[in-house]
């Protein structure tokens, strides 16, 4: 069986070749996060930060700690994610300016590899963290940090679960478009369908439950359950399974009013893409090429590499 150059880095050092997830550790269950969250103060010039300290540390367990959905989440089966935080700006009052990146991870089965499923730059949150504050976590009551940390909870659960089952995330989608409703009607930024925030959260929970992009969240299944997790049982075949899941992405972008949802998904992909058929038959390897060359002109030098 030939091996992607995606998986001979991992799968031979050490001489480890291969190794099931499902066996690993114990059977005990798990909460569905793992969440590491880093803060950059940097930016920020007030002297007085000390307080912040434990804010990345409080967010964790935020995230951690909680039990999101009546699921049972196998501890090799948690979402990996990561949150940078850039603070950018704060007043006396404790106002805080940020930037977020979110990176959410699945395992590949079979495998000792996580596969990014949603990458986001959220450049538009504004809260106020005071000394000694505690986060308590309430759906229902609105709040500028934890409101903001339960929305992205659903939405990577939703992209999660998308993964699993055709349009599985539905249900956790809508989670989160609830608490975008909640939070619209506050006048805390980045929660509005403006047009200074037409690639924000209202557009993002938008798009995922409009149907016009369906096909771009079944080829989410096909792509990850039916391609990735079958890599090293049939490489042909799941290599076959990841252009069936591109050629749904390319039909749902002809019908796509924007490329919102598609440049989430690229951005993510670009890479893993390109090394699934790196080492594919020249065919096949030149098909994934002219797909991607169609869909996603600005990571067209990667894809380069499958000429």
């Amino acid at each position: 069986m030939k091996i992607s150059g995606f998986f001979k880095a991992f799968f031979f050092k050490s001489g480890i070749i291969l190794l099931t997830l499902f066996a690993l550790g114990s059977t005990a269950f798990a909460q569905e996060f793992d969440v590491e969250v880093t803060v950059d103060q940097s930016q920020v010039s007030s002297a007085s930060l000390s307080y912040m300290d434990g804010f990345a540390n409080e967010i964790e367990s935020y995230f951690n700690e909680h039990d999101w959905i009546n699921d049972n989440f196998m501890e090799h089966e948690q979402i990996q994610a990561e949150l940078q935080i850039v603070l950018l700006s704060v007043d006396d009052n404790y106002n805080f300016q940020a930037n977020i990146v979110l990176r959410a991870q699945r395992p590949i089965y079979d495998t000792m590899q996580q596969t990014t499923i949603f990458l986001f730059n959220d450049d538009n949150w504004g809260f106020q963290y005071t000394p000694n504050r505690a986060f308590v976590h309430d759906e229902l009551q609105f709040d500028a940090i934890t409101t903001l940390m339960d929305f992205y909870a659903y939405v990577m659960l939703g992209y999660d679960y998308d993964t699993f089952s055709e349009t599985g995330g539905t249900p956790y989608f809508s989670e989160a478009q609830n608490i975008l409703s909640l939070a619209q009607t506050t006048a805390s930024p980045g929660w509005s369908r403006s047009s200074s925030t037409r690639r924000g959260r209202a557009q993002l929970i938008a798009d995922l439950l409009n149907p016009t992009y369906s096909d771009l969240r079944q080829a989410m299944y096909v792509y990850h359950r039916l391609g990735l997790d079958q890599f090293i049982s049939n490489t042909e075949q799941a290599q076959k399974q990841v252009l069936s899941a591109l050629e749904m992405i390319r039909d749902a972008q002809r019908q796509a009013t924007n490329d919102f949802l598609f440049d989430i998904f690229f951005n993510a992909k670009y890479r893993e893409i390109v090394s699934i058929f790196e080492d594919a038959p020249t065919e096949v390897r030149l098909e994934a090429y002219e797909l991607l060359s169609q869909m996603d002109q600005s990571h067209l030098s990667e894809y380069d590499k499958l000429q």
